[in-house]
């Protein structure tokens, strides 16, 4: 849903009489969240917990389980009891693309969680160094085949946002590039600008900084629209691979079997925050858009990522780190 037709509809919410005087919680609640504290994850989980617990009038945490791409605060979340008082910031990592990567990861992201809101979806943009030359993506793409896996790109790691880009970037072109791994995009990002790797689709969340200072050459961006933030920068649907759409999103999810009247309870609160002024404008400077909406919605919505990057790994043979 685009963020004026989610806002008017959400206004609908915001004029309704306020029916949830009164706390529903027993004691405060946490959000886990599978990242460090400062990343992309953390900032959205702490602007909602900011506006939830001023709701709620009880103590809404961020409790950071950091580890293992986020599957360890899932499992923790998915085991948690279903009363309302434990929810997760769920990540395309713990929820599309581990569950397909790690086979030995102990729970099921539809069967073990109760979708609440879609919080956001931020593109990666393809980028370079100012070195390059080949800055649109059919330049790329002929340097790729000129060059079959010698051409360099980072990524935050096997198995991340970032790595299932540029498999899908590979599959979708027909070239082999060479993957380098790193332990987080800040030191890719570090190599990228010092010349040391060639190109990288980083999260716009992380990449847009070095590319207003100009250390880093935006090329293109992998969601079907372009994100307000970057709206001179083309897609890659507009570059010539229609449908192409790589994403890094973030959403909140509780235990499986919470209330039908809990999950209600929180999808409205979570809408009604996603559409005051101040968070829009928290989200769209982190690159995050397009929030909001149902618990089916939602649910609907992991299910096809789900399916689309196990597609991925399958067709691209990706395996995790040993």
């Amino acid at each position: 849903m685009q963020r004026r037709t989610f806002a008017a509809a959400a206004a609908g919410i915001l004029a309704a009489p306020w029916v949830h005087a009164q706390p529903a919680f027993g004691g405060p609640v946490r959000i886990v969240v599978g990242f460090a504290p400062g990343g992309g994850t953390d900032i959205l989980a702490r602007v909602l917990a900011q506006k939830l617990g001023a709701m709620w009038d009880t103590q809404v945490i961020v409790d950071n389980r950091a580890g293992a791409s986020g599957t360890l605060a899932a499992d923790l979340v998915a085991k948690a009891p279903a009363d309302g008082l434990t929810l997760l910031m769920a990540h395309i990592n713990s929820h599309a693309i581990a569950p397909a990567l790690l086979p030995s990861i102990k729970y099921d992201p539809v069967r073990d969680f109760s979708p609440l809101a879609l919080v956001g979806v931020t593109p990666n943009l393809l980028i370079c160094n100012d070195k390059q030359e080949a800055r649109t993506v059919k330049d790329v793409v002929e340097l790729c085949r000129r060059n079959p896996g010698k051409i360099s790109f980072g990524s935050a790691g096997t198995g991340s946002a970032q790595h299932l880009a540029l498999e899908m970037f590979k599959l979708a072109a027909k070239v082999d590039a060479l993957h380098v791994p790193y332990k987080g995009s800040g030191p890719m990002l570090t190599d990228l600008m010092g010349g040391q790797i060639h190109y990288s689709f980083d999260t716009m969340t992380a990449a847009t900084p070095h590319v207003k200072s100009g250390k880093a050459i935006a090329i293109a961006q992998t969601r079907p629209q372009r994100a307000k933030g970057h709206p001179n920068v083309p897609t890659m649907a507009e570059s010539g691979y229609p449908g192409f759409d790589a994403t890094t999103w973030y959403g909140l999810v509780g235990p499986a079997r919470l209330s039908a009247a809990l999950v209600k309870r929180i999808n409205e609160d979570v809408n009604r925050a996603l559409a005051m002024p101040d968070v829009i404008e928290k989200l769209e400077q982190s690159g995050a858009e397009d929030g909001g909406g149902s618990p089916e919605k939602f649910a609907a919505f992991i299910q096809a990522e789900s399916r689309k990057w196990a597609k991925v790994i399958k067709d691209a043979n990706v395996k995790a780190d040993a």
